[in-house]
């Protein structure tokens, strides 16, 4: 990618965190690395990075997934000890461009905005496949033993039910990336729902379920 305007970003990797636009993410920060960022972060935009890391590179600096999501400092509570815990509200997803080449203890990059309209609201889901993932979560927490409200889960909008089932999942780091980088809503709830399905299955839960 050579056009659109590029962003300079401290980021956070950390794996099967998942932060979506006009969703929240709480975080605790304990890594002197870390609150050093969050530090910056305050003392400036109040903006960070969130990203995943992926296989490759080492513990101190694995290599880092392509897209991640801008995070907003919308509260945050510095403890004593010099930990913070903060709530990052989600703004848009970024493509890295390239590594910068910092000395602060956080890493920073050049990042893309353009990739993805996060400004706009999401297309509704269709009855069908909102009943799917309602379905389809409901078998899949009970084969794990998960208790939930179901009640309070089936009044939540549709974005807000979507986010919240990719970032609670225990699903792995290259399926939650997945999920994080589907264009829409409406790609994301059926990518859900399949991955419920194959994970479910995968366990030895059939529950007269075949794949689609």
């Amino acid at each position: 990618m050579t056009g659109g305007t590029r962003h300079r970003l401290s980021v956070f990797p950390l794996a099967g965190a998942l932060l979506f636009p006009r969703a929240s993410l709480p975080l605790h920060l304990f890594e002197p690395r870390y609150r050093a960022l969050i530090t910056d972060a305050l003392a400036r935009d109040r903006r960070i990075g969130m990203v995943q890391p992926r296989e490759g590179g080492d513990d101190r600096r694995p290599l880092l997934y392509d897209v991640g999501c801008v995070g907003r400092i919308a509260q945050f509570e510095a403890l004593d000890d010099g930990r913070f815990n903060i709530v990052l509200e989600g703004i848009t997803r970024f493509r890295i461009l390239s590594e910068l080449d910092v000395t602060t203890p956080f890493r920073q990059v050049q990042a893309s905005f353009d990739d993805y309209d996060d400004a706009a609201e999401p297309d509704p889901l269709a009855s069908v496949l909102r009943a799917d993932l309602e379905r389809e979560s409901r078998r899949f927490a009970d084969s794990r033993g998960y208790q939930l409200d179901w009640d309070a889960v089936s009044r939540l909008d549709d974005e807000a039910l979507v986010n919240g089932i990719a970032q609670i999942a225990p699903f792995d780091a290259a399926a939650k990336q997945a999920l994080l980088e589907s264009r829409t809503i409406v790609d994301r709830a059926d990518l859900i729902v399949q991955f419920l399905l194959f994970f479910r299955l995968r366990d030895g839960d059939d529950d007269e379920a075949t794949m689609q």
